[in-house]
């Protein structure tokens, strides 16, 4: 979690997750960057990518600009303590 909130205090992170199937461990990153080259880059930094736990598949995606305020809202509801 402490990347998650890394890459979200620096405003490159939109949102993140696990998907909730009974698949193996897989989930979603939404990064607001200009490249696949930087959301390499930043995916490198996970430690679950470093550790060849999770395989990152990157794809160019267009949405919302409402998206942007996910991380500020996030903020304000989310539950004290968990994941710090």
């Amino acid at each position: 979690m402490k990347n998650i909130n890394r890459l979200a205090d620096e405003g490159k992170l939109i949102l993140a997750g696990p998907f909730m199937d009974d698949q193996p461990l897989r989930g979603i990153y939404i990064f607001d960057v200009a490249s696949i080259e930087e959301a390499r880059q930043l995916t490198s930094t996970d430690p679950a990518v470093k550790a060849g736990t999770l395989i990152m598949e990157l794809h160019p995606w267009f949405g919302s600009a409402a998206l942007k305020e996910i991380p500020n809202l996030h903020k304000e509801i989310q539950k004290k303590g968990f994941g710090q």
